[in-house]
């Protein structure tokens, strides 16, 4: 196959059967995500599906340290400072009227009551497209 032969469409400009006027196309959108212990991701993940508005998350094992400055583990009699610790880093995109209950429930699911437990971070998010339909905005999330 050469690339003569691929077929490019553009993007829908509208989002089929929907009207831009629409609330849910318009609405505003926000990235919430977290760095947290490895072992509350199920937990986490979990309690974010019960809340039944997010459609997915991004997972991506991560190693760094805050407050924690790394820690200190012990290995046949010698002494290891571990400066980078293992964290998972989530990311879920939601419409803005989400974004309260979302950090609510990750907050609660990811909490030890330890150091290390992890941030929570929103930022906004100006523009999705879902690449296969061409959906944006919102309903595209």
């Amino acid at each position: 196959m050469s690339a003569d032969d691929l077929i490019v469409e553009e993007p829908f400009d509208t989002i089929p059967g929907v009207s831009l006027d629409e609330p849910s196309a318009r609405s505003g959108m926000k990235l919430v995500w977290c760095i947290t212990r490895p072992e509350s991701l199920d937990t986490v993940k979990d309690a974010v599906a019960a809340l039944g508005v997010v459609g997915g998350m991004t997972i991506t094992d991560v190693r760094g340290f805050g407050r924690q400055k790394g820690k200190v583990e012990h290995y046949r009699g010698g002494e290891y400072t571990i400066r980078f610790v293992p964290k998972v880093k989530i990311e879920i995109a939601v419409r803005d009227e989400d974004v309260a209950p979302v950090m609510a429930a990750v907050s609660r699911a990811a909490r030890t009551g330890q150091v290390g437990d992890g941030k929570l971070f929103v930022v906004d998010i100006t523009s999705v497209v879902r690449i296969r339909t061409g959906d944006r905005g919102a309903i595209a999330l």
